[in-house]
């Protein structure tokens, strides 16, 4: 507490929420896992609320799915908290419509010291019919964080057959790509005196 009452400075910027209420952890378990154990699917019909001036469901509401999935994973993966850093890739393949059932899986497809870049598949399925299409795919990149809100190592993932180690291939080529994008900006700022 502060002289005038309120909450230290501190007390006030502690991150907030379920993960923040159990005792403190002395040490995280990192013990590899494999990309299986992270895997997530959640399935939700898409209702009026979620469509878009066309008519169709708005690519928002797909790419909110997409975060909520992939967060499960990285959640499951590391065993806390994890907050979303960048959006590798999201492409839309697929419109997808009202009424349509959608399935969005998630699993981890490779690890850093903080990070975990998470691979996400969207399939839509009209329940009428049976069609069921592939709508979207994403990478989103995820940082678990620590009781205070601050970064902290991840286990190492371990994939199991010729896709998982296809997908880590994979991750650590798109994870070359985003940091060789980060320098080649900053050296360009740098260039112009920007900071």
């Amino acid at each position: 507490m502060t002289d005038d009452g309120g909450p230290a400075q501190e007390e006030r910027r502690r991150p907030f929420g379920p993960w923040y209420q159990f005792p403190e952890l002395e040490e995280w378990d990192l013990t590899p896992r494999p990309c299986s154990a992270s895997v997530v699917s959640l399935i939700r019909p898409m209702e009026l609320t979620d469509a878009n001036i066309l008519g169709n469901v708005h690519g928002g509401e797909i790419m909110k799915l997409v975060d909520t999935a992939g967060g499960l994973g990285a959640s499951k993966h590391c065993g806390g908290p994890v907050v979303t850093v960048a959006m590798d890739e999201m492409t839309f393949l697929e419109p997808v419509y009202v009424g349509e059932l959608v399935t969005v899986k998630a699993m981890v497809n490779e690890t850093g010291r903080t990070s975990m870049e998470v691979g996400v598949r969207v399939e839509a399925e009209n329940v009428r019919t049976g069609r069921r299409v592939h709508t979207s795919s994403a990478y989103v990149v995820y940082v678990a964080l620590d009781r205070d809100g601050k970064p902290r190592p991840v286990p190492p993932v371990v994939p199991e057959t010729d896709e998982e180690r296809q997908r880590q291939r994979e991750a650590k080529l798109r994870r070359a790509a985003r940091l060789a994008r980060k320098e080649a900006i900053l050296k360009a700022r740098a260039a112009r005196g920007e900071d």
